[in-house]
C-alpha cells in the first residue's frame, strides 16, 4: 500500500485502536469532523488515530497527543443530526508520528508505518503464542454471554501479531497500559506483557465466578432483599472488610462495655444484645437493633473535658474577640465567677438578644474558648417538627435522635457549650411545637433525666452549657423566656464600628483576598466614608461585605496593573476613592431637607434590627375636620396620633388660636409608607409635628424626640431607649427628647455617645413644646383637659 506523506490526524480520548482490530467512534468536534472529510475526500478513507494523554483536553495541542498511533481505514461512516459522524475504523497499522501539523480547520500527521519484529527464537515465540492462545481462552470461557464463536476464532488464529493486537485491544486495561502495547514493536515482549495482564483478569474472574457459586448455594428460598443483603456479605467477605455475625455481636459488645454505661442503661443494652444475637442477619429488625445499640456505645455518657475558670484569661479572650459590648461582657464574666465558687455550671439559661450582626453567635464562640469547652451551634430558625428536638421513635423506618443527641454524639463530650441559634424563630405545626420540647432541654431542674424518643433512655444534659441567641423577645413563648436569663447585646456605635472594622474586619478580608498590609492601607475616613454612608444597621456584616467589595477592586487593580512588575507603592484606599468604588452614597442625611418646614417632626422607633430614625409629616387643606392617618400604621400608633389631635384640640385657644377645626382636614402621614409601624412612642413626635403645623414653627432638624402621650399632658417611658440613641447618634442628631422615667435606661449609652448628644428629660407636654418650637415657658401654661379629681 501506497501511504501519502502526510495524512489526516484523529484524536481520541480514553481508548486506543490497535492494527487489525476495528472500533466505533462518534466524532463530534469542529476538528475532528474536517479530518474525517478530509479523509474521505483526499486519502482514500486512510486516517491516522492517535490517543490523547489527557481526556479533560476538549480541544488538545501536539503537545498534547502520543507520538505513537494507528493507521487506520473508514469502513463505514454515517452523518448524525448535529453535524458529526458516526463511524467504524479498522486498524492497519502502527504509525510513528513524526511531526503534527496544524493546517486550517484540522491536524496533520507526517511520518511512517512501523512494523512489527520478532526475535528470531520461534521456539520461545511458538511457547508464548501458545499460552497467550490458551489463556485467551479460559478468560472466554469465563465472561458471561461471551459464547462459543470467539473461542474459535482464538482456536484458528494462528498469527501472534493479530493476537496480541486482539487481546490488547479487547482487554480491560487502563489506557496508559493500552498505549504502552501500542507503542511496543516486539511481539514477544508484547506477549510477555499481556500473560501478566490476562492472569490478574483470569484470578479476578475467577474470584467472581466463585462469588456467584457460593450464592446460588447460600438463596435457597430467601426473599430478593436477602439475597441482596447475601451477595454484599460475600463480597466484603473475600475482601476480608467484614467477619462473621459472631464477630460482630462481640465488637458491639466490646465497644458497649467500654462506653461505661450507667445501670439502667446497660441493663436495656444487654436485653436488646441479646435480641440482636438471636436474630438472622437477613432480618428487618436485626440492622434497627444494631444501629440502635450502636448510637448507645457511641454516646459520651461520661466523657466529659474540663473547665479552665480562669476570668482574667476569659476577659483576655473576650476583649481579644470582641471590641465594645462592655454590659454584655461584665455579665459573662460574673456568670463565671460564680461558676468558679460553686465549681460548677449549673446555672440558668442565657439567652442573648440583639440585631442580626451584633456578634451574639462569636460571643458563644468566645465563651467556649475560655472555658475550654467543645462549642457546637444548632440552628433553630424555621423548625416546626417537635422530632427535631426529642427525635422520631424506632418504629419508624428512617428513625433518628433529636438534634440535641446528634451534636453532643458529634462532639463526642456531654460537657459542651450548645448554641441555640434563633431561638425566636421557631415554628409549630401539626407535627408538634419545637418550643414545648425545649422547656425540659433548657430547665436545669428536668434535663438531667432528658428522654430522646430515639434512644428512650435518660440522657444527663445537666453538664451542658447552653446559650440561646434571638432577634426579639416578643416571638419566644412565655414559658420557654421564664426559663432563660436575657442579656442584651445592643448595636454598635459609629466609633465602635470604626475599631471593629481596623481590628477585625479589614485584617480578615485582606486575608481573605490575598492581600497585605504593604499592598493597600484602608483609611480612617474611607471606612467612616462606608460606616455613614454605605450601611445603615445595628450590625457589622453589612459594614463587612462592603469592605470586602473596596478589597476587590484594589485586588483587580494590583493584577491589571502590577502584574509581573513591582508595585510601585502601598495604594491608599481614601474617602473619595470609597466612592469612585462603591459608587452613589446609599443613604444621606435627610434632616436640613426634610425637617426644615413647619409639620414635620422626627422621632425615634426600635426595630428588630435595631434602631431607627422616624419622620412625621404633618398637612393642612380644606374640609370637614377629618383626621387621616396613612404610612401603614398599627392600632396603638393611630390611638396616639388620636390622643394627639385631641390634646391640641383641646388646648386650641393656646396653640390655635382663630383656627376652625370644623373647616380644615389633617392629614397625618409617615413615610416609608410600605413598612408597617405600630407603638404608643411616636405620641410626643405626633403632637410636636401637629403643635409645629399650627403653629408654623419649623422644629430643629437636628432634634429627635420619642414617649408616650396621654390626654392630660403627661410624657409616659417608652422601651428600646438604648437602640434609639444609638439609631439617634448614627443619623447625626445632636439632641434627643426622652421620658423623664428612662433616665436609668439612658445610663446603659456608651459614654462616648451620650458626650456626644444633648439628651433632655421630659416630664409634660409643655416641656416637649418648649425644646422642640422653642416657645417661651410663660405661653405654655396649659390647662388640664380633664378636671381634677
Amino acid at each position: 500500500m501506497e501511504i501519502p506523506s502526510k495524512l489526516p490526524l484523529l484524536p481520541i480520548r480514553n481508548a486506543v485502536v490497535f492494527p487489525g482490530a476495528s472500533m466505533p467512534l462518534i466524532v463530534g468536534r469542529p476538528r475532528s469532523i474536517h479530518a474525517v472529510s478530509q479523509s474521505r475526500e483526499q486519502s482514500e478513507g486512510l486516517i491516522v488515530v492517535v490517543t490523547q494523554r489527557l481526556m479533560s483536553n476538549g480541544d488538545p495541542s501536539p503537545n498534547d497527543l502520543y507520538r505513537v498511533g494507528t493507521l487506520c481505514r473508514i469502513e463505514t461512516i454515517v452523518e448524525t443530526e448535529n453535524g458529526g459522524y458516526q463511524l467504524v475504523i479498522t486498524g492497519i497499522a502502527r504509525y510513528r508520528i513524526a511531526e503534527v501539523l496544524s493546517s486550517d480547520d484540522h491536524l496533520l500527521a507526517r511520518g511512517e508505518a512501523v512494523a512489527d519484529v520478532y526475535s528470531g527464537d520461534q521456539a520461545r515465540a511458538r511457547a508464548l503464542f501458545n499460552n497467550l492462545k490458551r489463556l485467551a481462552k479460559e478468560i472466554l470461557d469465563l465472561l458471561p454471554g461471551a459464547g462459543d464463536s470467539l473461542s474459535r476464532l482464538v482456536e484458528k488464529l494462528d498469527d501472534p501479531t493479530y493476537l496480541t493486537n486482539l487481546c490488547a485491544a479487547y482487554l480491560n486495561i487502563p489506557t496508559s497500559e493500552k498505549q504502552d502495547l501500542l507503542e511496543n514493536i516486539f511481539v514477544e515482549t508484547r506477549m510477555e506483557k499481556l500473560l501478566t495482564m490476562m492472569q490478574k483478569e483470569r484470578e479476578v474472574l475467577n474470584v467472581q465466578r466463585d462469588i456467584q457459586e457460593k450464592m446460588s448455594e447460600r438463596i435457597g428460598k430467601a426473599q430478593r432483599e436477602a439475597l441482596l443483603r447475601e451477595q454484599m456479605r460475600t463480597i466484603r467477605e473475600e475482601l476480608g472488610e467484614e467477619g462473621s455475625e459472631v464477630q460482630v455481636h462481640e465488637e458491639i459488645g466490646q465497644r458497649l462495655a467500654q462506653a461505661d454505661l450507667p445501670a439502667d442503661v446497660k441493663k436495656i443494652a444487654t436485653d436488646e444484645l441479646r435480641r440482636l444475637e438471636a436474630l438472622p442477619s437477613a432480618a428487618a429488625e436485626y440492622h434497627v437493633i444494631r444501629t440502635y445499640l450502636e448510637w448507645l456505645a457511641d454516646m459520651p455518657w461520661k466523657k466529659s473535658t474540663k473547665d479552665v475558670l480562669d476570668l482574667t484569661e476569659a476577659r483576655l479572650i473576650l476583649d481579644e474577640d470582641h471590641y465594645g459590648l462592655d454590659q454584655v461582657k461584665k455579665r459573662i464574666l460574673q456568670y463565671l465567677a460564680v461558676a468558679k465558687l460553686k465549681n460548677d455550671l449549673h446555672g440558668p439559661i442565657l439567652c442573648l438578644i440583639g440585631p442580626p450582626g451584633v456578634g451574639k453567635t462569636s460571643l458563644g464562640q468566645s465563651i467556649a474558648r475560655a472555658l475550654g469547652r467543645k462549642f457546637i451551634r444548632a440552628s433553630l430558625g424555621g423548625v416546626r417538627d417537635e422530632a427535631e428536638i426529642r427525635g422520631h421513635r424506632r418504629t419508624y423506618i428512617g428513625a433518628m435522635p433529636g438534634r440535641i443527641i446528634q451534636s453532643i454524639k458529634r462532639v463526642a463530650v456531654n460537657n459542651p457549650l450548645f448554641m441555640l441559634d434563633e431561638i425566636d424563630k421557631l415554628g409549630a405545626s401539626f407535627q408538634g411545637d419545637p418550643a414545648s420540647a425545649l422547656l425540659e432541654v433548657l430547665d436545669p431542674e428536668q434535663n438531667k433525666a432528658f428522654v430522646d424518643h430515639y434512644l428512650d433512655v435518660p440522657f444527663d444534659l445537666s453538664n451542658t452549657f447552653f446559650i440561646a441567641t434571638a432577634n426579639v423577645v416578643d416571638t419566644i413563648p412565655p414559658p420557654l423566656r421564664d426559663r432563660m436569663e436575657i442579656i442584651e447585646v445592643s448595636g454598635y456605635t459609629t466609633f465602635e464600628k470604626l475599631h471593629i472594622a481596623q481590628r477585625y474586619l479589614v485584617p480578615k478580608q485582606m486575608l481573605a483576598h490575598g492581600l497585605f498590609t504593604n499592598q493597600v492601607q484602608l483609611a480612617a475616613d474611607a471606612i467612616l466614608e462606608v460606616i455613614n454612608h454605605y450601611t445603615r444597621e445595628a450590625g457589622v456584616r453589612e459594614l463587612q461585605r462592603e469592605i470586602a467589595a473596596l478589597l476587590r477592586a484594589v485586588a483587580e487593580e494590583i493584577v491589571l496593573r502590577y502584574e509581573g512588575v513591582a508595585q510601585p507603592a502601598q495604594i491608599m484606599v481614601d474617602a473619595p476613592r470609597v466612592r469612585a468604588i462603591l459608587g452613589p452614597q446609599k443613604y444621606h442625611n435627610e434632616f436640613p431637607e426634610r425637617s426644615i418646614r413647619p409639620g414635620v417632626a422626627t422621632g425615634l422607633a426600635w426595630t428588630p434590627h435595631g434602631g431607627d430614625i422616624l419622620f412625621i409629616e404633618a398637612a393642612l387643606m380644606p374640609g370637614t375636620g377629618k383626621l387621616t392617618l396613612t404610612g401603614q400604621l398599627g392600632d396603638v400608633m393611630k390611638e396616639s396620633a388620636q390622643i394627639a389631635m385631641s390634646f391640641v384640640r383641646s388646648q386650641a385657644a393656646l396653640l390655635a388660636p382663630g383656627f376652625l377645626f370644623d373647616k380644615q382636614d389633617v392629614h397625618i402621614h409617615v413615610p416609608s409608607g410600605a413598612i408597617p409601624k405600630d407603638g404608643p412612642s411616636a405620641g410626643v413626635t405626633l403632637l410636636t409635628a401637629l403643635a409645629s403645623l399650627l403653629l408654623s414653627r419649623s422644629v430643629d432638624p437636628k432634634l429627635a424626640m420619642t414617649g408616650e402621650i396621654t390626654l392630660r399632658g403627661t410624657v409616659l417611658p417608652v422601651g428600646g431607649i438604648k437602640e434609639k440613641i444609638l439609631a439617634a447618634h448614627r443619623a447625626g442628631i445632636n439632641k434627643v427628647l426622652v421620658p423623664r422615667r428612662n433616665e436609668q435606661d439612658v445610663s446603659q449609652v456608651p459614654e462616648d455617645v451620650r458626650s456626644r448628644i444633648n439628651i433632655v428629660y421630659v416630664d409634660n407636654v409643655e416641656e416637649v413644646l418648649e425644646n422642640s418650637l422653642q416657645l417661651p415657658r410663660e405661653l405654655l401654661r396649659l390647662r388640664p383637659v380633664l378636671p381634677a379629681a
